[in-house]
């Protein structure tokens, strides 16, 4: 179900909830202010289209999935952009913003926290100071709305990145799941550049001589914005190079733990071998000797202790072979 919302300029009321047919008076009895459309149906596209005058495509916009851009037309000018859901941490949904006269008019379909930030800065002394506030203005104070929401978001993050990195490096406790939340971490922060990238490009085309986007009275609140979404840009680059060294690390000393866990099996079977190597001639000697025949060479007086040297000899041999082979001790 649609709810529209408005605020007229320098309105101190937090309810602007309004049906669609008190619109038009309203707007008659205003010098302008903020038109908030939620959940848009028929009725208002056609609102759109033939009471406020808004450019065909940009209302077609407002009911699909549009590329994020900016655009200037003949007597309003036209935004969307991404901003985050307030079901969901990460999701977002696209918010569709119009300049016109004026009003300036958001469409959305979905609950936003930076629309809940917008609506206390709209009431604040400061906006309300700026008598003649002008959309173009409110806009810059919706899009830093927006972009505080994602620093906020970004905060958090912070916060999970240095645990995770005190986890890796932390060689007493074994963490179950450290891999998977590494890559969770830098799979939301992909997702987080994905709405924060098109929004800075948008902010840049603005600023741009030919767009005529932006007044000269306002130009340097826009280049604020800009320094902000590129401060937000670094932040979100430096968070996933964190987060990548931090996956690197857990990478490396798992390969380090792994290689000396091997060496330490391969030592114990070279041991394991060699004293088996040793065995397998004693053995035989001794099966040989052990069988009841009386032709075995050695067999009465001091056999018993020859054929115990004959052993004891195999097997220092076999130890020095092995030793000048490298195989034990020192190579």
């Amino acid at each position: 179900m649609s709810s529209i919302r408005f605020f007229p300029r320098g309105t101190t009321s937090t309810d602007g909830d309004i049906t669609l047919a008190e619109l038009p008076d309203l707007l008659e009895s205003t010098s302008g202010g903020w038109i908030d459309i939620l959940s848009p149906g028929d009725d208002e596209r056609r609102f759109m289209l033939k009471v406020l005058k808004l450019n065909e495509l940009a209302v077609e916009d407002c009911f699909s999935e549009p590329v994020s851009r900016s655009w200037n037309y003949d007597d309003h000018r036209f935004i969307a952009l991404r901003a985050r859901d307030a079901d969901s941490e990460l999701d977002t949904e696209h918010l569709r913003v119009f300049l016109s006269g004026d009003l300036l008019i958001t469409v959305r379909h979905s609950e936003m926290p930076a629309m809940t930030d917008f609506l206390r800065r709209y009431h604040s002394r400061r906006v309300r100071r700026k008598a003649d506030a002008v959309p173009e203005y409110l806009l810059y104070e919706l899009l830093d709305a927006v972009a505080d929401d994602w620093y906020r978001v970004l905060e958090s993050y912070s916060d999970r990145l240095d645990v995770l990195e005190f986890q890796v490096t932390d060689m007493t406790t074994k963490y179950p799941g450290l891999l998977q939340d590494l890559h969770q971490i830098k799979q939301d922060l992909r997702e987080i550049q994905k709405s924060t990238l098109p929004l800075e490009e948008i902010v840049a085309r603005m600023l741009r001589p030919d767009q005529d986007f932006v007044s000269a009275e306002n130009m340097v609140y826009y280049e604020d914005m800009a320094a902000v979404l590129r401060s937000l840009r670094h932040k979100v680059s430096n968070y996933q190079a964190g987060a990548s060294s931090a996956r690197d690390t857990y990478l490396s000393q798992t390969s380090m733990r792994l290689a000396e866990s091997q060496a330490r099996v391969a030592e114990v079977m070279t041991t394991l071998t060699i004293f088996a190597a040793i065995i397998l001639p004693l053995t035989l000697i001794s099966g040989i000797y052990g069988m009841n025949t009386d032709t075995l060479p050695l067999k009465g007086g001091n056999g018993f202790w020859y054929v115990l040297g004959l052993m004891g000899a195999f097997a220092g041999g076999m130890l020095f072979w092995f030793r000048s082979r490298g195989w034990i001790g020192n190579k």
